[in-house]
């Protein structure tokens, strides 16, 4: 996920401050990973640098002295070449679960039992996302982010169930090898 992009899109409503453009994110993206305020203002100065963010004032009333962005025509620009762009379908399976199973199976492991024990956290983790997703007053950003991981998970799922039924014909090729 491309920081600098998702600040760009949270300066499309209009002129921000770092704090405000990172609780927005952490409330917009409720399943990605918190972004850290260093790497909010890091980026905030990266985009000023590169002329798709401008300062748009300083403000203190009576606390801290808060700096406010906005963003500019290049930025606008730059967010919607980027929003448009297709993002390619990953070329390499990069899955820690895909190399464990390998791995297990290589090294005369318990593939079968690491698969139900990895289903069993799946299982859990689906409940979870449900519940959020379905509580009373789920916002759409959060509804959204939890259809997004369910979809994934139910993915992994199934890449399980298919492995954990070759686990034999898998193991099978190993060991004549």
């Amino acid at each position: 996920m491309s920081t600098r992009h998702i600040l760009l899109g949270l300066l499309a409503a209009g002129p921000s401050h770092g704090y405000d453009l990172k609780r927005r994110h952490d409330e917009r993206f409720p399943q990605a990973r918190p972004l850290a305020y260093g790497q909010v203002y890091t980026t905030l100065q990266r985009l000023v640098r590169d002329g798709l963010a401008q300062i748009d004032g300083t403000e203190s009333d009576g606390g801290p002295e808060r700096t406010t962005y906005r963003s500019t025509e290049d930025g606008s620009r730059e967010l919607a070449r980027w929003a448009g762009e297709i993002a390619p379908p990953a070329p390499f399976v990069t899955n820690e679960i895909f190399a464990k199973v390998v791995v297990s199976i290589l090294s005369g492991g318990d593939a079968a039992a690491y698969l139900r024990a990895q289903r069993d956290a799946h299982m859990e983790r689906m409940r979870q996302l449900t519940a959020v997703k379905t509580a009373k007053g789920a916002d759409l950003a959060t509804v959204l982010s939890a259809d997004y991981a369910l979809n994934h998970l139910d993915a992994d799922l199934r890449w399980m169930t298919t492995t954990a039924a070759r686990l034999t014909t898998l193991t099978a090729e190993v060991d004549s090898a």
